[in-house]
């Protein structure tokens, strides 16, 4: 049976372009970056071109593909509004594989720079730099050869984020095939200043020093097998046995040879989480961390926060959409994802709030003429009321 075809895209379909007229001074620098012409010469499209009908997609249910794309493109409204040629569906498609994905990134740390930190509670000041590192999957096409993953007929990209867990902000992302090393990734992305938050998939004694070596500073879950040589007890607080403390030690981490990278000596906690292991015993957490200033509870709250990455991940992929990819070269699907992520920090610039579901949904009924601008902004002012 033939696919069911897709309704035609109208112009009556599309508004909110006054919020789209606020990128074109930050996508005007992508204009001279490369050009996509089509085999006949006569219509060009330009990086900026293409990277405003791809944040147009994202904002717009009824835009489900490339093709969808292509149609809005054909509209004089949206030529007007975001001054876009008539673009040919071969231009788009040819589009991913010329324009250099790489442009993005400055992009995507400028918009994050211009948001502000919100208020933070004074007990929590010393994690405002906690930035959890992670990687999740984006399931490929059997024919993306170069997405290596588990065997042919599994492929997967990986996305690679750095997320500043109080602003609610990605701050870093690295696009890859799906069997790339994390840890290389996440050495690629280290910033200075920073408190990153890593999961024992990250347990490398070396990535340990080299966050360091970057002058920044790190809380990571160690394996169940890790040893060391004790310097020094800690006491525990009242508020650390509260949080689940254990203990708290000064310690040489590693053995003779796997301790030799370390230039200082570090921290260990045993943190119970309240729940039970594989063997029915309680679960304890042995988290390291070079902050011997920071409270043993704050450790373990930086830790648990360490779970916001995986709550954006949930939201990039079934939120936003980005399950579908619009292309099937390792370049296209960069291009997707760093516009994905401009995309969420456009909504926090737009909310000054952290984007979620209900305030996605309320800006596509807008885009999709379901809301009025008023009702978009007296959603908006009932964020900031609520403090949400």
């Amino acid at each position: 049976m033939a696919a069911k075809k897709k309704p035609t895209v109208q112009a009556q379909d599309l508004q909110g372009f006054k919020y789209f007229k606020l990128l074109n001074p930050l996508l005007e620098r992508l204009h001279d970056l490369g050009t996509e012409r089509d085999k006949a010469g006569n219509r060009q499209l330009c990086f900026d071109h293409y990277a405003a009908l791809v944040l147009l997609y994202f904002f717009n249910p009824i835009l489900t593909s490339l093709r969808g794309i292509q149609q809005a493109s054909t509209l004089d409204k949206v030529g007007q509004q975001l001054g876009v040629p008539r673009t040919a569906l071969g231009s788009l498609s040819e589009a991913a594989r010329v324009f250099d994905a790489a442009a993005l990134q400055d992009l995507i740390a400028e918009l994050a720079g211009r948001i502000p930190h919100g208020t933070t509670p004074k007990e929590q000041q010393a994690l405002r730099d906690l930035t959890a590192v992670d990687g999740s999957l984006l399931p490929a096409l059997p024919k993306m050869a170069w997405a290596l993953w588990r065997d042919e007929t599994h492929r997967a990209a990986k996305m690679h984020l750095a997320f500043e867990v109080l602003r609610g902000i990605p701050v870093g992302v690295t696009v890859t095939a799906g069997n790339a090393s994390e840890n290389d990734q996440l050495r690629a992305l280290l910033q200075a200043g920073r408190l990153y938050v890593i999961d024992r998939g990250y347990a490398e004694y070396q990535l340990f020093q080299d966050i360091l070596d970057a002058h920044s500073s790190f809380i990571g879950r160690l394996r169940d097998n890790a040893v060391w040589q004790v310097i020094e007890e800690r006491p525990l607080s009242t508020a650390a046995r509260a949080a689940g403390g254990v203990s708290d030690r000064g310690v040489w981490l590693g053995g003779d040879q796997s301790g030799a990278v370390f230039k200082q000596p570090l921290r260990v906690l045993e943190v119970r989480t309240g729940k039970a292991d594989a063997h029915g015993r309680p679960e304890v957490l042995l988290l390291a961390t070079d902050r011997l200033d920071l409270e043993a509870e704050l450790v373990a709250l930086g830790y648990k926060f360490r779970w916001s990455v995986e709550l954006f991940f949930r939201w990039f992929k079934c939120i936003l959409g980005c399950r579908h990819l619009l292309s099937t070269c390792a370049n296209g699907v960069e291009i997707q994802v760093y516009l994905a992520l401009i995309a969420s920090l456009l909504i926090s610039l737009w909310t000054g709030k952290k984007p979620t579901k209900r305030t996605f949904e309320m800006l596509c009924f807008y885009f999709t003429g379901w809301a009025s601008e008023a009702e978009l902004l007296a959603h908006i002012a009932k964020l900031h009321d609520q403090g949400a």
